[in-house]
This record gives C-alpha cells, structure tokens and sequence, in this order.
C-alpha cells in the first residue's frame, strides 16, 4: 500500500488510522485528551479575580477570570442580575487568530457559553439581586485561550464551571436610612451554582464515524462537528451542531450516552481540585 503523507495528503492519513479505530496520537476513538484544571489563586491562574481556573484539555489551554461588579437592575428585570460571558482567541494561541476586534469563532464561542448558562440555568439570574429594583450583581466571565488546539467548547464550559465554583461574594445590604449600599468584605459567600454542565464536542469523519474530542487538524478534516451539554442528572441542556454532516437519532444517542460518562468523569475532577484547595 502507499504511504500516505501527513502534510500532502492528511486525510487518507488520518482514514488509514480511524480504518484501526485510533488516531495518529495514540488515543482511541472514543477517548479524550489528559485533561487537568487549576482552580483559584494557585500556579497560572488569577489572583485579582474573584474566581479563576485554568484548564487543560491536551495542547488546548483556557484560562477563565470571574469578577463582580454592583450595578442597579434593568428596569424590565427588575429583581435580576446580570452574566456576561466572553470569549478571546488572541493571535497568542494560533496562527489561524489575527489581533483587532473578536473574529466569528471567538463571537460563536461566546454566544454557545451564553446560551449554556440560559439554557442549564447554571446560574439563575434572580439569585444575583440584592436589592429588587435598586441593586444587583453583575458578573462578568472573560474567558481567554492561551493555546488553541481544537475542542475549544468542552475546555471554555469546564473553565467556567471551575471558575464559577470558585467565586465568593463580600455580603452587600441596603441601609435604609441613607439608602446607599454597604459592602461586608469580611463576610464572603459563595456564588449560588443550580446546575453543572459539562460539554462534550465530537466530530464526524466522512458523514458516519464519531471520535471525541477532537484537536484542530482533526476538526479541520471533519465533515461536521456537534457538542452535547448535559447537567448532573443527565440532562440534555444543549445540542449545538453549526452545520456539516447530518446525525441519526442513534448516533445521537451514542453522543449523549458518552456525554453522560464524561460529566462524571469532569464533575470528579473538580471535585477533587477543590477538596485539595480547601482549608481544613
């Protein structure tokens, strides 16, 4: 048989691996990259946020700060806060990335982890007034890719999710007499968190075959990619498919099935991070 070339020919490379059920980076199908996290003021992460993690997905590094800011509520939502996420892909993080204003992947990227947020109800938007119609919280998620190797979406909601566990809150009261509001820097609580989604992105290789978390060559060769969202009791939250190959109802089953897994696998992961960061 021919040898096919990486750079010449990079798909029939990448068909001649798949034909053995793995990749060319050793890794099987269905298996994800190492993936560690970072959460709050430790080694690389944030510490004039008020809440931060950094997580890596193999190559692909996310970096996410949490701060909080008071503003007075809009006056259609009255008892709401505020969210704001954002996502950067600076030209640090890839070739394919140019300075200047967000490009559409980094608009897309930051529209997804919105519509997450709504459509989990991760954070429920009544839990951030502290005063109705007078005061309220807004929290701003800036989430930023420090090495962009594929698989952007499941690193972005994971470095959320960390950093959002890691967020504590001064206690703010209204003082009634002056009507100005009062900051308790020394009583902090814990931003309330409903929900924990978690992503899992795959992509499709020549309209049938499915392999999970994918790097950026193997999303550049795809014919189409989707990611599953689902929360701690199995729900599906989210199905983002930005177009490409069509699904069976069975292979998105078999994509939700293996999301399920892997929210378990991620919710460990946390866990276990922000045991070890704890005081005792």
């Amino acid at each position: 048989l021919p040898i096919c070339s990486r750079t010449v020919e990079p798909l029939e490379y990448y068909r001649r691996f798949l034909k053995e059920n793995c990749r060319p980076d050793g890794r099987e199908l269905g298996e994800f990259r190492t993936t560690t996290v970072n959460i709050g003021k430790c080694l690389c992460s944030i510490t004039t946020a008020d809440g931060s993690a950094l997580v890596k997905l193999g190559n692909t590094t996310v970096i996410c700060g949490v701060k909080a800011e008071l503003a007075a509520p809009a006056v259609d939502s009255a008892n709401k806060g505020y969210i704001v996420p954002n996502v950067e892909l600076p030209s640090l993080c890839a070739e394919r990335f140019r300075s200047g204003p967000p490009g559409v992947e980094a608009q897309a990227a930051s529209q997804f982890i919105a519509d997450v947020i709504e459509n989990s109800q991760m954070i429920v938007k009544e839990d951030l007034c502290i005063a109705n119609g007078k005061l309220a919280w807004v929290v701003y998620c800036d989430i930023i890719c420090l090495d962009y190797d594929g698989n952007l979406l499941d690193a972005s909601v994971f470095a959320l999710l960390a950093a959002l566990k890691n967020v504590q809150l001064p206690l703010v009261t209204i003082n009634e007499e002056t009507g100005l509001s009062e900051v308790n820097l020394k009583q902090k609580n814990p931003l309330m968190i409903r929900k924990h989604p978690v992503a899992t992105s795959f992509a499709i290789f020549d309209d049938t075959l499915l392999i999970v978390d994918p790097t950026a060559e193997e999303e550049d060769l795809a014919t189409g990619t989707v990611t599953i969202v689902t929360d701690e009791e199995g729900r599906l939250c989210s199905v983002h498919k930005p177009g490409g190959s069509p699904l069976t109802g069975a292979k998105l089953q078999d994509c939700i099935t293996r999301a399920i897994t892997r929210h378990k696998e991620v919710k460990k992961l946390i866990d276990k991070v922000i045991k070890s960061i704890t005081p005792k």
